[in-house]
């Protein structure tokens, strides 16, 4: 039968801190936090939501991948920006993606922005951060448009003009002295392309091309690469080798299958 001695006494827990302290003294280092970079922006404007991301993707200081797409979908008329780690950010808008599909269902009606980012939050929350996904999320439902930014601890915020990622600082300066309330879409997406394109030239983390999603009432628009400042340029010289510039020393031949015995197991098959 279990007594109360079985469970964890209230209060803060410091058995981590002793384990830790014990691997050190035994010379093995602590594990690092990863680092990453992305930068992620979303605004609002008179007729609904626009977000915008870089498409660089890092495994420390190499570039993975040139153009990985960031802006996820989570429904029709809501879609979801991930900075952080890629696969955490991906699989995390998946998982919600579904159950807002699910909760859709269930209710008969089309799902709030509100409602994901309260899915959304409540997950990251219950990991308290291991879980490295930070998110700009913004949609258009009954309500109008709504913008949120979601950390990856579990805090939101609502806000007119949101950036996150490591390239977040350069692009917030961008929207603080450029946005205004009441802007066209024209207006608004060069907005977003000059804060994603000040991410990318100002932030190692962040680069490639632009890619930004506008999301009103009745469309919702994906449009990938819609800018692409690091295109590459034609070299002024070719470095092809002609055949037989270096030479060869020696040739050799393995064979992968150094014994081969067939056995027939049984009678053989009658195809008569």
């Amino acid at each position: 039968m279990a007594t109360a001695a079985v469970y964890s006494s209230p209060g803060f827990d410091f058995s981590n801190e002793i384990r830790n302290n014990f691997l050190a003294s035994k010379g093995i280092p602590l594990p690092k936090a990863t680092s990453t970079g992305t930068t992620i922006v979303g605004c609002i404007f008179e007729d609904g939501i626009i977000l915008g991301a870089d498409t660089r993707a890092t495994e420390g200081p190499i570039v993975a991948d040139k153009n990985c797409e960031k802006i996820h979908y989570i429904t029709e008329s809501i879609r979801c920006c991930g900075a952080g780690t890629a696969a955490d950010t991906e699989f995390v808008t998946n998982l919600i993606s579904s159950n807002m599909e699910m909760h859709a269902l269930t209710h008969n009606r089309k799902p709030r922005v509100v409602t994901a980012m309260t899915m959304l939050k409540q997950y990251l929350f219950r990991y308290q951060g291991h879980v490295g996904a930070a998110l700009v999320l913004g949609g258009v439902d009954a309500t109008g448009p709504n913008l949120f930014t979601i950390a990856p601890h579990g805090s939101t915020d609502k806000l007119p003009y949101v950036t996150m990622g490591s390239g977040s600082l350069a692009a917030m300066a961008v929207f603080e002295s450029g946005w205004r309330k009441g802007m066209s879409r024209e207006e608004a997406l060069t907005l977003v392309k000059s804060a994603i394109s000040a991410g990318i030239f100002n932030d190692l983390g962040s680069g490639s091309n632009v890619d930004a999603c506008i999301i009103t009432a009745n469309n919702t628009e994906m449009l990938r690469n819609v800018e692409m400042p690091n295109e590459r340029v034609q070299k002024e010289r070719t470095y092809v080798f002609p055949k037989g510039t270096t030479a060869w020393k020696k040739e050799e031949v393995r064979k992968l299958v150094v014994q081969e015995e067939v056995r027939l197991v049984g009678e053989a098959m009658d195809t008569d």
